[in-house]
């Protein structure tokens, strides 16, 4: 089978099938959803590959094109994507920031300094409890035994560190 023979039976409709399957690929790599575009068009591209050969050869050789045709567009999209060339819709621009508003976690920082009583042995993490708030805290490594009165000597994030006093 010469290179000549294999695109004898192209159609128009072999190529209007490939084209639109490339499209399709090509949309669903610069607007990424849940698959839709690229399913598509790959499944297009199949029926073109099925319309289009005539033996198992021609079919293997025509499939062996695409996937080099679809290779060549996933590397320059990558391409494009190390260089941060990508659309602006592509990439998110809000930032979650404490001045809009937004926080990952609650700001404990009020507890600093208060005085608590242990409800569950710390040994070293437990519970105490802060006029009614009960909270998870952690010693610094000692044990504080259920019902002494702590205090809170240092908060980083979610961790909220007490010491016992004497």
């Amino acid at each position: 089978m010469s290179f000549v023979e294999l695109f004898e039976n192209i159609s128009v409709l072999s190529v209007i099938l490939f084209v639109a399957g490339i499209a399709l690929v090509v949309i669903e790599l610069y607007q990424p959803g849940f698959g839709i575009f690229g399913g598509l068009g790959v499944i297009i591209l199949i029926v073109g590959v099925c319309v289009t050969a005539k033996t198992i050869l021609q079919g293997i050789i025509l499939t062996a094109i695409l996937l080099v045709i679809l290779i060549i567009l996933l590397v320059i999209f990558l391409a494009l994507l190390s260089r941060s060339r990508l659309p602006k819709r592509m990439i998110l621009q809000d930032e979650n920031s404490t001045e809009a508003g937004f926080s990952g976690m609650e700001d404990r920082s009020y507890l600093l300094g208060r005085h608590g009583t242990v409800l569950s042995t710390c040994r070293p993490a437990g519970n105490a409890d802060f006029n009614g708030e009960k909270i998870d805290v952690i010693s610094r490594g000692e044990f504080i035994q259920k019902g002494k009165t702590v205090e809170v000597v240092e908060i980083e994030g979610s961790r909220i560190v007490v010491k016992e006093i004497l």
